[in-house]
């Protein structure tokens, strides 16, 4: 693909700032029209670090002083890093702008320490997918987001504990475990997946919840709420408002019943969080999206695709 070719010398790369605002909105404002629009516009100046935020970074592409691509890198863990957000101007693909900017967020994660980054594409988007893989990036998983409705009277089949120690065992053996390279929403970080430590059950107990499943031959599922979040709304009439959504890191099971009894725990959690909408990762399997659609769950339209690159090597 020609955005990997060689470095094109009129491309510079340098940290975004709050005055090239305008500039992002002017390239990223239709993108995916068709698909609701794009993000960055609504939470550009939130989205930038602060000068004595070291964990984090926000590189803007320039092409003959104009702004041509935007992408962020993220440090999860002491070696774990992610990058977000990247976008290129529609007068500037395909000329090696994205692969500047991944080079640049390669640099900055090495220094951190990073041995390992992330990306997470949708799996519609081919073009950003042929540009990671041209970049260096190797597929790791795909998900999908499955959606419970909240309901504080949802019934499971089976006991549910909040043990974390439970939750965490299970994930330890699961073929979920195995399918996502031991990767879930991080907590600290939206849109982002790192790997899950034990540490992570047992901090989530405390702070949000964890569910593990008794099934009849031992547990049989696990999940945990990674975060709660509130998103503006918009209706037919133009009124704005407010809707929260309760966000869950991971949903794993070992059958049917399972999954009929971790999505109940799940749609009781997010009632008493006073949510209005869901969403779990689960992974993209035939086995695991039929069990859900089973169960009667809501399922995402298409899965999310994350790849990754090893940094040691570089």
């Amino acid at each position: 693909m020609s955005d990997a070719s060689a470095a094109d010398p009129t491309i510079e790369i340098r940290r975004a700032t709050h005055d090239d605002y305008d500039a992002v909105v002017g390239f990223t404002s239709e993108i995916w029209a068709d698909r609701g629009g794009d993000y960055i516009p609504d939470i550009y100046h939130e989205w930038l670090e602060d000068d004595d935020e070291t964990d984090r970074k926000t590189f803007l592409a320039e092409v003959d002083g104009e702004a041509a691509g935007i992408v962020q890198a993220v440090m999860l863990t002491p070696d774990e890093a992610w990058f977000q957000g990247i976008r290129v101007a529609a007068d500037y693909r395909g000329q090696g702008v994205s692969h500047r900017l991944n080079e640049a967020c390669f640099e900055w994660a090495r220094a951190q320490g990073a041995t390992v980054a992330r990306v997470m594409i949708f799996s519609w988007n081919t073009v950003s997918l042929g540009a990671a893989r041209a970049s260096g990036y190797e597929p790791i998983t795909e998900f999908r987001f499955a959606q419970p409705a909240p309901d504080p009277d949802a019934e499971a089949l089976q006991s549910v504990s909040i043990d974390p120690t439970a939750a965490w065992r299970y994930w330890t053996h699961s073929d979920a475990r195995t399918h996502l390279s031991g990767l879930g929403l991080a907590p600290e970080e939206s849109w982002a997946v790192r790997e899950l430590t034990r540490g992570d059950f047992d901090r989530l107990a405390d702070e949000t919840a964890v569910f593990a499943v008794d099934g009849e031959a031992g547990l049989a599922g696990t999940a945990y709420r990674s975060r709660t979040f509130e998103r503006p709304v918009e209706d037919e009439s133009g009124d704005s408002s407010t809707e929260t959504w309760a966000e869950y890191g991971v949903g794993a099971w070992d059958d049917a019943a399972a999954a009929r009894s971790l999505f109940a725990a799940i749609a009781r959690d997010a009632a008493a969080c006073g949510a209005d909408e869901t969403r779990v990762l689960i992974p993209e399997t035939a086995r695991t999206v039929t069990d859900a659609a089973y169960a009667g769950v809501e399922l995402a339209e298409e899965p999310d695709f994350v790849l990754g690159i090893d940094l040691t090597g570089q």
